[in-house]
């Protein structure tokens, strides 16, 4: 899987969160990754996205971050149904 996003030099803004909450409704799992001009470090956009928003982040590794949200559209939840098997 290949980062659909980028956190640039203009951090994480409500636009850039409305982007990627409708992409992880379609998807449910992305990668995003930190360029080297993002005034965040990847520790920081973690705990960002942890503690202001409903997306989760289920691994960080490195200056990529993959991030989940259940999505609000049944027929786009394959991943959340597989968990539920689990």
């Amino acid at each position: 899987m290949r980062p659909l996003f980028q956190i640039g030099k203009d951090g994480i803004n409500p636009v850039w969160i409305e982007q990627v909450k409708n992409a992880l409704n379609k998807r449910e799992l992305i990668k995003v990754n930190l360029l080297q001009s993002s005034p965040l470090e990847a520790d920081e956009a973690h705990e960002y996205l942890e503690n202001k928003t409903d997306i989760h982040v289920v691994q960080e590794i490195g200056h990529i971050l993959v991030l989940y949200r259940q999505s609000e559209n049944k027929e786009n939840r394959a991943i959340s149904n597989s968990l539920k098997e689990l």
